[in-house]
């Protein structure tokens, strides 16, 4: 069975998009399109913009999101996913690749999302860390222990697992994970607290954005991030969706569950190969590939 797969924020780069746009009339009306609903050209700072332009939430969530969507859907008759799943923000272009929803309405949920995201990193400051080399059972107990709010957010793959939360108690968490036996605990270039309760008041303003839009049934299932199992029914995938940006990403958890299920062929839709990486991590035996125009 195939599975394909959606990344998440950090997998942009400069000039990422263009080959779609000059090999794809459809490409090039979908990227005019989102030009429109975003009101301002995005493409511009995709095809051409600074590395630095690109790190911009508003800006990297809707670009990673574009480059996906837009080559799955350029990919035509040979885009056939028994199931799907995305890291993070790439659960939302698993969402339009499924048919749940629609291009116009995914972009305007990432874009809202972002800006969401955006304002809360800017309420408070917070970060994220990278733990390597531990088991998720000791990181998530000496979270617990760790004086402040630091809770586990990314569980990438066996043995990597990300943690967010309030700048000091971060610091004492990757003092305590190094002398627990950590190969690495290492603070993330990241704006803020991204899947931990810090993000409440964007979960809150999203939600209302997700409620008053229209998810219809998906024509595979999906594996979201907050459940890790398989989910068909249109109501359920909204409801994690809203709890999605304050709970934690199950990507192992995820990519287990759809192996179980039956996948075999894992197909990574949009820029980068990190997700590949992970899932060979997570189960050696699974092929996996990079889906091209």
């Amino acid at each position: 069975m195939n599975a394909y797969i959606f990344p998440g924020q950090g997998a942009q780069f400069t000039g990422m998009g263009l080959y779609l746009y000059e090999n794809s009339h459809l490409a090039q009306d979908l990227f005019e399109k989102a030009n429109s609903i975003l009101g301002f050209h995005i493409t511009d700072i995709m095809f051409e913009g600074t590395a630095e332009a690109l790190k911009e939430t508003k800006v990297t969530q809707p670009a990673i999101f574009l480059h996906s969507v837009i080559l799955a859907k350029t990919l035509g008759g040979t885009f056939m996913p028994d199931m799907v799943a995305g890291h993070s923000l790439g659960e939302f272009s698993a969402l339009v690749a499924n048919g749940t929803l629609t291009f116009e309405d995914g972009l305007k949920l990432v874009s809202q999302r972002a800006q969401a995201m955006q304002k809360a990193c800017e309420a408070q400051p917070s970060t994220m860390a990278a733990v390597l080399g531990l088991e998720d059972a000791i990181v998530e107990k000496i979270c617990a222990q760790t004086e402040g709010l630091v809770v586990p957010a990314n569980y990438n793959c066996p043995g990597q697992l990300v943690i967010s939360g309030e700048v000091a108690a971060i610091e004492r968490a990757c003092e305590a994970l190094k002398n627990a036996g950590a190969r690495r605990a290492m603070i993330l270039p990241v704006g803020g607290a991204f899947h931990s309760p810090l993000m409440e008041p964007a979960r809150e303003e999203l939600a209302a954005a997700i409620e008053n839009t229209t998810f219809s049934k998906p024509n595979c299932p999906i594996y979201q991030n907050v459940t890790a199992y398989e989910v068909t029914d249109a109501n359920s995938i909204k409801k994690n969706l809203m709890s999605q940006l304050t709970a934690p990403v199950k990507w192992t958890q995820s990519i287990q569950q759809m192996v179980a299920d039956g996948a075999t062929h894992f197909v990574e839709v949009g820029p980068g190969n990190v997700l590949q990486g992970l899932v060979k991590k997570i189960h050696k035996a699974a092929e996996t590939s990079s889906a091209n125009l």
